[in-house]
């Protein structure tokens, strides 16, 4: 299991330690970009979501726990929170005026390295509406541990629920996904 502080500091600090959340940011920045990259198609709102994830953990450090979970299990669900949080506000037309606002902040070479990330999980987004079928938080349980790679016990932290619950649901999951996956196979031959 990875130190759940970062730097050998307290993690609780990183909302006002700035060396100890430049620590923290630089340590995650790539593993968050890769998860909001699987779960939007726009180089704009992966860009702004990353921002908004380390906002989030600024405003929420405080309140972090290690018993419930390593610091990245931790960063996942303020990640899937603020993930949430954004598909809600898009559905409202007001929200789509702030997004187009925020996109001349962005240049041509960030522009090109956010598509190159999101073409890179194309094949994560391709899955996951493989995956649209399961129940929303059994979905999210199979997608910290077969995609995000977080062992079972983080996951269920992530999620707060017990890790034998998580068991059980990912087990059903997984046969659900391959008998789903089955008969899209079949409808294709």
């Amino acid at each position: 299991m990875t130190d759940p502080s970062p730097g050998g500091g307290d993690l609780t600090t990183i909302g006002t330690d700035s060396a100890a959340f430049e620590r923290f940011y630089r340590r995650h920045v790539e593993t968050i970009s890769r998860f909001v990259a699987r779960r939007v198609d726009d180089p704009h709102t992966a860009a702004d979501l990353t921002a908004e994830v380390f906002l989030a953990v600024i405003d929420s450090a405080a309140g972090y726990r290690p018993d419930r979970g390593n610091e990245v299990a931790w960063l996942f669900g303020v990640a899937r929170n603020v993930i949430a949080a954004e598909h809600r506000r898009a559905t409202r037309l007001l929200r789509a005026s702030g997004r187009v606002a925020g996109r001349r902040l962005l240049d041509a070479d960030d522009i090109a390295r956010i598509e190159e990330r999101i073409d890179a999980e194309s094949l994560a987004r391709r899955t996951y509406q493989a995956l649209s079928g399961l129940p929303e938080r059994t979905r999210a349980l199979l997608e910290l541990v077969a995609v995000d790679g977080l062992s079972l016990v983080d996951a269920a932290g992530t999620l707060g629920i017990s890790p034998v619950a998580a068991r059980v649901r990912v087990h059903r999951a997984r046969r659900a996904v391959r008998l789903a996956l089955a008969q899209s196979e079949s409808a294709l031959v």
